[in-house]
C-alpha cells in the first residue's frame, strides 16, 4: 500500500549560502522567484522563503562562513504534509533517525508578512538525506 503525506508535494528545497545579497539578486533577478517571507536570527544571519510559482519554494539560509561542499549546497528536501507526526511515526518505525521530534515553531518574519505558524520535523533518510516534514497555512 502506498501512502503519501497526506497533503503531500515538496514544500520547498533550502540552501545555504555565504553571499545572502548575491543570492537574493539571483533568484529573485535572474530566476524571478518573489519573496514570501524573510527572517533574522539572533546572530545576524538571515533566512527566507521564495516563491518559484505553484506553491513551491526555495528557502535560503545566510552563513557567512559557508564555504560550498564539492557535492553542493543542499540543505534538505522538505514535505508539505497535513500530518507530521504520523509521518515521523512511520519514518521511526522504518528505521530512520529523527533529528527534530515534531514542534510548533512560529517563524518572525523581517518583511512584513508577519508571524507565520509552522510544525516541522526532521529525520534523515536510507542514504543520510535530511528530510523536513512542514505543515502551515501561509506558504
Amino acid at each position: 500500500m502506498t501512502r503519501n503525506t497526506a497533503g503531500g508535494g515538496l514544500h520547498h528545497v533550502a540552501l545555504k549560502t555565504g553571499s545572502w545579497d548575491a543570492s537574493l539578486a539571483f533568484y529573485k533577478g535572474v530566476l524571478g522567484f518573489t519573496e514570501k517571507i524573510l527572517w533574522a536570527y539572533p546572530d545576524g544571519n538571515r533566512a527566507g522563503m521564495l516563491d518559484t510559482g505553484a506553491g513551491n519554494y526555495l528557502e535560503i539560509f545566510e552563513d557567512a562562513k559557508y564555504v560550498p561542499a564539492p557535492n553542493g549546497a543542499l540543505l534538505h528536501l522538505a514535505l508539505r504534509t497535513g500530518e507530521p507526526d504520523a509521518v515521523v511515526d512511520r519514518a521511526r518505525a522504518a528505521g530512520c533517525k529523527i533529528t527534530v521530534e515534531p514542534k510548533d515553531v512560529t517563524i518572525r518574519t523581517t518583511n512584513g508578512a508577519g508571524p507565520v505558524p509552522v510544525r516541522i520535523a526532521f529525520f534523515e533518510g536510507p542514504n543520510g538525506e535530511v528530510w523536513e516534514l512542514f505543515k502551515n497555512e501561509l506558504t
